[in-house]
């Protein structure tokens, strides 16, 4: 994993590959989630890893693909903690622009 990569203070959305490859095509980030939840989830650096041993522990291709937060324009931005889980995660309120993707790193 190249968690060591990552900034603990940035944005960021996990995806696998297959899942970035579509939100290139669709030509912003649009996962389920904005369907079901009426969000984008996200994590801070400092959060990524337990995300993705809570989350995403035996996904293989996984990304984290760090967000600007100033390239989200008008989208809604919270820190919340909609679970309960005792932590605010970061999430946006709508499609991500592809624009506001500034690195992709590879975790898996």
């Amino acid at each position: 994993m190249a968690l060591d990569d990552l900034d603990l203070h940035a944005l960021y959305h996990l995806a696998t590959e297959a899942e970035w490859e579509e939100y290139q095509e669709e030509g912003a980030i649009v996962p389920p989630s904005l369907e079901t939840e009426g969000f984008v989830h996200g994590s801070w650096g400092h959060q990524v890893p337990g995300t993705v041993t809570k989350h995403f522990a035996h996904v293989e291709g996984l990304l984290a693909l760090r967000l600007d937060r100033g390239a989200l324009g008008d989208l809604r931005f919270v820190e919340e903690d909609s679970y309960g889980s005792g932590q605010a995660f970061p999430h946006v309120y709508g499609p991500v622009p592809l624009a506001a993707v500034t690195d992709v790193t590879q975790l898996s």
